[in-house]
């Protein structure tokens, strides 16, 4: 399957199904503090009470982008992989209605479509994550992007990423905007050392920034530093509540979040929401400013629904909630 016309923004990653579970604190779970994030406890043996379950198809990093890049009011497509099985062809499905391109999708015959489980645990959550161990094969796009959107992959695909790295260098005119998944990230920078030189901007919290780069939690600007000697032209450091940083090489800013209306619901594709919007912006011709004005809009949008794309804005209500932003809700020098 191949896609005849051109996308403003094709997102390229694993694409999964998510189920929701909502667990009730009780006497048999906790959280426990530690100084690296707290952790979720359960009682070995015990029976857990939850609340609620909720079943997501055509999730994950990409497709969560792909989403909100059509939201936005652009031409967003895919290029991922599922399995011949009920699973894929819901993801399929949920894509088309959603208005994404899927004439890049590969579908596997004899393969599962991704499963992951996610533990909501009040606003916080965890997820049980299994990447299948597909075929990958990148062929690319008939007709280019103006932008390729990067994010999670299997362990399993660096020849995959090879091939991509070395398309992107067959056509310099495709812009790449790239926000590694957690299983990129700890499979280190060498195997991406390709994506990271010739990526427009790379986009990961705080804490990617401090594994990817070996640098120092504290020290942001070092940080910042450290992603441009990868080779990126702009980098983005979220931070969570704290707002995030960004550099293009000569200028340091820090962004304030865009204010919550009310306290967090669930955070899952807060992460995936900044990035895309921020690149939504970029691919429809706006500022650097101003793009990192727009994607803590819909980041905090997100975060007031269960899941990584019911909360998605429009470009209207984008626009609308930046027109009531605070006159202090402007990047800054840091």
């Amino acid at each position: 399957m191949t896609s005849v016309r051109p996308c403003d923004v094709l997102c390229v990653g694993d694409v999964v199904t998510d189920t929701a579970i909502d667990l009730i604190p009780s006497d048999s779970t906790t959280t426990l503090p530690d100084e690296d994030g707290d952790w979720l406890a359960m009682r070995l043996g015990a029976k857990l009470p939850f609340a609620d379950l909720k079943i997501f198809d055509a999730v994950g990093n990409a497709a969560n982008a792909a989403v909100a890049c059509t939201r936005l009011g652009l031409r967003a497509g895919i290029a991922t992989d599922v399995g011949k099985d009920d699973a894929g062809q819901r993801i399929i499905a949920r894509l088309d209605e959603q208005g994404v391109d899927v004439g890049l999708v590969h579908v596997h015959p004899d393969q599962q479509t991704n499963h992951h489980f996610v533990l909501r645990y009040g606003a916080e959550r965890t997820i049980l994550v299994r990447h299948h161990e597909f075929d990958y094969r990148w062929s690319g796009p008939t007709a280019l992007p103006r932008w390729v959107y990067f994010s999670s992959l299997s362990e399993h695909a660096g020849a995959y990423q090879h091939a991509l790295a070395a398309w992107l260098d067959d056509h310099p005119e495709v812009r790449l905007a790239f926000s590694p998944g957690t299983l990129q990230i700890a499979g280190g920078v060498a195997p991406l050392r390709a994506i990271y030189r010739r990526s427009d901007v790379v986009i990961m919290n705080r804490e990617e920034a401090v594994t990817v780069t070996g640098g120092d939690h504290a020290d942001v600007p070092d940080l910042l530093r450290r992603l441009h000697d990868l080779g990126p032209t702009r980098v983005v450091v979220t931070d969570g509540p704290a707002g995030a940083y960004a550099s293009d090489g000569d200028e340091h800013l820090r962004l304030p979040p865009y204010p919550d209306p009310a306290p967090p619901v669930e955070r899952t594709g807060a992460g995936d929401a900044f990035a895309s919007t921020l690149v939504a912006a970029l691919a429809r011709g706006e500022t650097w400013r101003t793009a990192l004005r727009w994607a803590p809009v819909n980041s905090m949008s997100v975060v007031q629904q269960v899941g990584g794309q019911s909360g998605l804005l429009t470009l209207v209500e984008l626009k609308h909630l930046l027109s009531r932003a605070d006159e202090r809700y402007e990047p800054t020098p840091s």
